[in-house]
């Protein structure tokens, strides 16, 4: 039945010109029938060399968001509607006005995981893997990171010479994890090697024998001569690497890093919404007016700018 609901969906894809995008936190059923798998701003990358007209991320809303500011000419559609991210959601664009306003000599750095509402207000966007260096090439001394304190936190002790102030936010999946957690699972692993995301508290980050992105970490994985692996982010990477890596072994550092909003796309939601692209309006697909798509982007250009 799974077998049948995936080639509907890859015959669809191919008659409504429907690239896929998919997050490395879904599950196999959802990433094998996509285009493209990674983490969210290389897909963004990714869809903007495709010529297809339609994009479907099965992700969170800022995903498809970023994936639309990049390519504006396409239709971008998400997933599902309920699927948001909330530390992307935890800051308002009125909050951080007030905090321009208090220190308007302070660079806004963003994180890629916020809403293309607060990208109107930043300076220059990051992602966990670009994060040190671009901080460490600004000019500029005084940083404010938004909005994960605990990734402001992991780039703060590699860039001393920056005065980084940072918003008490962050990914409430990564921040389940604890140092408790790193001491059971190495009593259960003694011989994995533990590696996190820098989402994690820093508690956790300075157990780790590697701290990077979700592609880092899988990276590192794949490559290391050891054979056992503690994981530290959303359990689905634990999956994706057994099946890519069947001769080592990877287990979970909590079972509590599972991401509700990632696991709310299911297969038979993309075969649905497939079933609808062409037929007319749509809440799945993400729209912003040419002004938004300006002010929004200006960030992630200088990003990119500054490599």
């Amino acid at each position: 039945m799974m077998r049948d609901i995936q080639d509907e969906i890859m015959r669809l894809k191919a008659e409504k010109d429907v690239c896929i995008l998919a997050h490395s936190y879904q599950t196999p059923d959802i990433t094998e029938v996509a285009d493209f798998v990674g983490d969210s701003f290389a897909l963004s990358k990714k869809a903007v060399g495709v010529r297809n007209k339609n994009l479907l991320m099965c992700g969170v809303r800022f995903m498809a968001e970023t994936v639309k500011l990049l390519s504006p000419q396409k239709r971008v559609y998400i997933s599902d509607p309920c699927a948001g991210c909330p530390m992307a959601e935890q800051m308002t664009a009125a909050e951080l006005a007030e905090m321009k306003r208090a220190e308007p000599d302070r660079k806004v750095v963003a994180y890629i995981n916020t809403t293309a509402e607060l990208k109107e207000l930043c300076d220059v966007c990051v992602t966990s893997s670009s994060a040190v260096k671009i901080v460490r090439e600004l000019p500029d001394k005084k940083i404010l990171f938004i909005p994960d304190c605990n990734l402001g936190s992991f780039v703060a002790k590699s860039c001393i010479d920056k005065d980084i102030r940072l918003f008490n936010g962050g990914c409430p999946v990564h921040n389940r994890a604890t140092a408790d957690d790193v001491r059971k699972a190495k009593e259960l692993h003694p011989n994995a090697l533990l590696l996190v995301h820098p989402e994690c508290k820093p508690e956790v980050t300075e157990l780790a024998d590697y701290a990077g992105s979700t592609a880092g970490i899988m990276e590192f994985a794949e490559n290391s001569k050891a054979g056992e692996f503690i994981i530290g982010t959303e359990n689905a990477i634990v999956e994706h690497l057994q099946i890519r890596c069947p001769d080592k072994r990877f287990y979970p550092l909590s079972k509590k890093l599972i991401c509700e909003d990632m696991k709310i796309t299911t297969l038979g939601g993309v075969l649905d919404l497939l079933k609808t692209i062409g037929e007319g309006s749509s809440p799945n697909e993400i729209l912003m007016t040419d002004t938004q798509i300006s002010a929004a982007r200006r960030c992630i250009d200088e990003m990119l700018r500054l490599g």
